[in-house]
């Protein structure tokens, strides 16, 4: 197998996974050995995710003197 960055050869790697939700994990994935770059399923998934997220553009309203935006601070909450 060849890395997708630099062409290098690609060996299996045992990796352990400290940020996992039942705690540390051991996971298999390919490493590059020229490079370092670390490839399995879930990194993939990512990549992929990320390179077709779509960007929506934020555009902040531009309000009056007189319009007042209500958000949550107008509701009126009772004390307990």
């Amino acid at each position: 197998m060849n890395c997708s960055r630099c062409h290098g050869f690609m060996t299996k790697d045992h990796c352990l996974d400290m940020e996992g939700s039942y705690g540390p994990m051991w996971t298999t994935s390919w490493r590059c050995v020229n490079c370092g770059r670390l490839q399995d399923s879930v990194i993939e998934q990512n990549r992929v995710a990320r390179d077709t997220a779509v960007v929506f553009s934020r555009r902040e309203q531009e309000y009056g003197q007189d319009e007042v935006p209500l958000g949550a601070e107008a509701f009126i909450r009772a004390a307990a």
